[in-house]
Order: structure tokens, then C-alpha cells, then sequence
């Protein structure tokens, strides 16, 4: 537990011109803003795909953030859940996934 709760770990699809923006880059960089380790990966669907483990308390700001996106992204649609069975992300740091 860490001194702003619990963490969590949710599983994000963002839709829309996410992909050769610079999206993954602007994802990683708002999570080391925000504490949150995991990872960041395109999609071949043309989506960006994040798993992230946060604490409640930055939950909010990290996803509002990642739905700002870039300058040069357009987001169209974002899913948040639970983290699909077998995905774990790294308990500190966030990468982005080729």
C-alpha cells in the first residue's frame, strides 16, 4: 500500500490517431509524472495499449491526461479495465513496448 492507497492495476485501449504522433512517448511521460509503472505498446488495430499500476489518488489525473493526448493525436475512444488474465505489469517503471 502506498501513502495514497492502494494500487491498482488497470488495462487501457485508446482509440482514434494514436499511432506515428508520439503517443506512446507522451504516455510514458505522464506516468513517470504521475508514479505509475507498467508499459505502453501500438496495437496492430491501429490502437495504443497501456497497463499501468497507480494508486487510486492518481488514477484520475494519469487517465485524463492520456486521453488529452499529444498535439498531433486525436483521441476518439478510451476503455479502461481490469487487467486481462496473465498481464502483470512491472511493479516500478514504465516502458514503452515495440
Amino acid at each position: 500500500m502506498s501513502r495514497h492507497g492502494l494500487k491498482e492495476v488497470v488495462h487501457v485501449v485508446v482509440r482514434g490517431r494514436v499511432q506515428g504522433v508520439g503517443f506512446r512517448y507522451h504516455a510514458e511521460t505522464v506516468a513517470r509524472r504521475h508514479g505509475v509503472a507498467g508499459w505502453v505498446r501500438n496495437l496492430p488495430t491501429g490502437e495504443v495499449e497501456i497497463l499501468a499500476r497507480l494508486d487510486d489518488a492518481r488514477k484520475a489525473g494519469f487517465l485524463a491526461e492520456i486521453r488529452q493526448g499529444p498535439p498531433a493525436a486525436r483521441v476518439t475512444g478510451m476503455e479502461v479495465g481490469p487487467a486481462p488474465p496473465g498481464m502483470t505489469p512491472p511493479a516500478a517503471g514504465f516502458s514503452v513496448r515495440f
